[in-house]
């Protein structure tokens, strides 16, 4: 089978670590490269043998399409190729608000073509397999659940932190991963309640956070986020279960039965280039119909269906229940 030709439309930021993963696969290979920047993107499309292009709209020659532009951008991107019938990973979240993110699956499945979003902790092997403990009972029944993305970055000259291209700020930001996250592991959440925290960032949207949620099996949770402060912890991820715990590390993952003493170590942390070829080899294989997608566009619009009820609960001294559709045009939250 010949590798699929790729077109990636932004080489900035994320774009660049989907260059360095597409140049050590066999199956895939970069062939166009998109983006605004004229000189950024000739020299990422000459150094990868590629062809360049400023204009999505005229990108053309590819098997399949990565987006890697920020938010605002993305339905209008994705739309483009998937009416073409050109399968699209797109990078998180899959759009800013609920409508958009169904215009680009609605798309999706008029013209029968795959779309994913990108969302990398899933392909971290660590965190499959911590489902895998959950799913089978290893530590009970789970009660608690907390994790925690906070580390210092200077966002004030970012897009990111501008709210008409990033559709908020840390919340939506770093919260994509860790509500996607948190309904991998759990489930469907059934509601939500966000605290911003002081602002440090002489920024326009919140740089710190906290969500608590509930799942739809009652699991009580909380996701601290920040670009403001360090939280310098050994594990990301910690799971209280009734009958054991298990932490998910940056260096390593273990858990510990409350019937023991020690801790059983079952992984080797966070790998952010791992879980991103993972990724791109899990959509590559479903675009050659060899593999099923382990992110399906159902999920895109759940993990927007969920940030959008912590936006709207932070405003609001009252927790917001996730809309659950089941429809066929809908999906669960």
């Amino acid at each position: 089978m010949s590798p699929l030709a790729i077109g990636l439309v932004g080489a900035g930021g994320i774009g660049s670590t989907y260059v360095e993963v597409l140049g050590q696969l066999d199956e895939a290979g970069l062939a166009v490269v998109c983006d605004l920047d004229r000189d950024l993107g000739t020299s990422v499309a000459a150094a990868n043998g590629a062809v360049f292009t400023d204009d999505y709209r005229s990108l053309a020659g590819v098997d399949a399409v990565i987006i890697a532009t920020p938010p605002a951008t993305h339905p209008d991107v994705a739309r483009r190729f998937l009416r073409d019938g050109i399968p699209v990973l797109c990078e998180k979240p899959l759009a800013i608000d609920i409508p958009s993110a169904r215009s680009m699956v609605e798309e999706a499945r008029r013209s029968d073509t795959i779309l994913t979003m990108a969302s990398k902790f899933r392909y971290v092997p660590d965190i499959s397999t911590a489902r895998s403990f959950i799913r089978s009972g290893t530590i009970g029944e789970v009660v608690l659940y907390e994790n925690t993305f906070a580390s210092r970055v200077d966002m004030t000259d970012r897009w990111n932190a501008v709210s008409e291209i990033s559709g908020g700020g840390v919340l939506i930001d770093n919260g994509t991963h860790s509500l996607d996250i948190a309904r991998y592991l759990l489930g469907p959440i059934a509601q939500v309640l966000a605290i911003e925290g002081h602002r440090v960032q002489d920024v326009a949207v919140e740089d710190t956070a906290r969500i608590f949620f509930t799942t739809e099996d009652s699991v009580a949770g909380t996701i601290d986020l920040s670009w403001s402060v360090n939280k310098e912890r050994d594990s990301f991820i910690e799971i209280y279960g009734s009958e054991g715990v298990i932490k998910i590390g940056w260096n390593a993952s273990s858990y510990r039965l409350d019937a023991a003493d020690e801790w059983v170590q079952f992984g080797h942390g966070y790998d952010k280039l791992e879980a991103m070829t993972a990724q791109v080899r899990n959509f590559v294989g479903a675009v050659n119909g060899t593999e099923r997608l382990l992110i399906e566009a159902a999920d895109g619009i759940a993990s927007v269906a969920v940030v959008e009820a912590a936006y709207a609960s932070l405003n609001s001294p009252n927790w917001i229940v996730v809309a659950q559709e089941t429809d066929t045009d809908r999906v669960v939250a």
